[in-house]
C-alpha cells in the first residue's frame, strides 16, 4: 500500500473576478456544495474558505491525482453546479486558471489558519494585493500574452 501526503495550496477565482461570492450565506453554500463533490471524487479537502471572488483550498494529493486535474473537477462541476441552481444572477464562471503551491508539513497550522479567516484578511487587503504578495513571496512574475 502507497502513502501519499502531498499538501497544496490551491487558489481560483471568479471569470474576470466577478463578485459573484457576495454573501456569506452564498459562499456557506457553496463550498459545502464543493465539499461534498471534494468527498465523493476522493479528494481530500482538507479546508476551503473564500471571499466575494475567490476560493482558497488546503487539498493532500491521493497517488493517482493531480493539481491540474483536482482544480478541474471542483471548479468545473461547481460551476455547472450554481448554474444550475441558479444562485447568481448572471452565468457563473470561474476563471480558466488558478494558483498553487506545496505546502510543508511545519506550515499546515498556518495555511490552515489564513484560510479559514479570509473574511477578516480581506478587510485589511484587497485579492490583487494578496496576489501580488504571493507572487513576491515565490518569485513568480506574470506572463502577458498578446
Amino acid at each position: 500500500m502507497s502513502w501519499v501526503r502531498v499538501y497544496i495550496h490551491m487558489v481560483f477565482a471568479t471569470k474576470n473576478r466577478e463578485h459573484f461570492l457576495n454573501s456569506r450565506e452564498l459562499r456557506e453554500q457553496i463550498f459545502q456544495h464543493i465539499k461534498s463533490h471534494a468527498a465523493e471524487k476522493e479528494i481530500r479537502l482538507d479546508c476551503l474558505n473564500g471571499s466575494k471572488e475567490h476560493v482558497h483550498c488546503l487539498i493532500s494529493l491521493g497517488k493517482e491525482q493531480s493539481i491540474s486535474k483536482v482544480a478541474q473537477l471542483l471548479k468545473g462541476e461547481s460551476s455547472f453546479w450554481i448554474n444550475k441552481n441558479r444562485l447568481t444572477s448572471n452565468q457563473f464562471s470561474w476563471q480558466d486558471d488558478f494558483w498553487a503551491v506545496g505546502v510543508s508539513e511545519s506550515h499546515i497550522k498556518y495555511v490552515r489558519n489564513y484560510i479559514f479567516n479570509q473574511e477578516e484578511n480581506h478587510q485589511k487587503k484587497s485579492f490583487d494585493d494578496e496576489i501580488n504578495e504571493f507572487m513576491g513571496k515565490y518569485g513568480w512574475t506574470l506572463i502577458k500574452t498578446s
